[in-house]
């Protein structure tokens, strides 16, 4: 039999996993993944994910393929997979591909979501997927510093130390802050994103919602490509993949 290529999307509280891609020193969605195809086919089946998603992060849509010889359909795998899976992992789709997709290669643009509760109090169905601080920010003074980073720019500053990567600068397409009530969300689209790059930048938004910082010190601090000129990276919990674009 021709080798399948199975596509998933896969939605996870990463809560309690050291994020998706398999290492040495805790348990990660993807291993969890590989474990449980190896169960269901009885071979070692190695998944491919649209990307590494951090300890703590979140997906409601991450796309990961494997490639198999077998006769099971699609839906086959999926009500296999969820029937192994822990509940806090669950395959919401699986179909077939072409044999030359590939879910990280393929893929040409991710949406991520940081959301923020500023409020004295969060609910505690809330808490766990988002960053609580309880304060007032001034959306309009983030949501003026944002616009500096919309578009094709070196995002240097914005990256965590130590990455290993041929180039920083990326491709932001949109970056949108939203406010309702306590909870600000802030939507980010682009063809790429560095190691932390979302979380650094709303960790140095918040400066400005806390207006340690004028709106235009943005560029100054995009423009030096200096870590330490931005702010904090945000904590992971507030941090889901929302989607990937093929």
């Amino acid at each position: 039999m021709p080798l399948k290529t199975i596509k998933l999307i896969i939605e996870y509280v990463g809560t309690n996993y050291c994020g998706w891609q398999i290492q040495p020193n805790g348990t990660t969605i993807q291993e969890i993944l590989e474990k449980c195809l190896e169960k269901i086919t009885g071979e070692k089946v190695k998944v491919h994910g649209s990307g590494r998603t951090d300890s703590g992060v979140h997906a409601e849509a991450q796309v990961a393929h494997f490639r198999v010889d077998t006769r099971m359909e699609p839906v086959q795998f999926q009500r296999a997979l969820n029937s192994l899976l822990p509940g806090d992992i669950g395959v919401s789709e699986a179909e077939e591909e072409s044999h030359d997709f590939h879910a990280q290669f393929s893929q040409k643009g991710k949406r991520y979501r940081y959301t923020i509760y500023a409020s004295p109090y969060v609910s505690i169905f809330e808490y766990p997927f988002v960053w609580h601080l309880p304060y007032t920010l001034n959306v309009d003074a983030m949501k003026e510093a944002a616009t500096y980073l919309v578009g094709r720019h070196d995002f240097a500053a914005f990256q965590a130390s130590g990455s290993d990567v041929r180039t920083t600068v990326r491709g932001l397409t949109k970056l949108e802050i939203t406010q309702r009530d306590g909870k600000i969300t802030y939507v980010f689209e682009g063809s790429g994103f560095l190691k932390h790059m979302v979380r650094i930048v709303v960790g140095t938004l918040v400066d400005f919602g806390f207006e340690k910082k004028k709106p235009g010190m943005m560029k100054e601090i995009l423009e030096s490509k200096d870590r330490q000129k931005a702010g904090r990276t945000a904590p992971s919990q507030g941090l889901c993949l929302e989607k990937v674009y093929y």
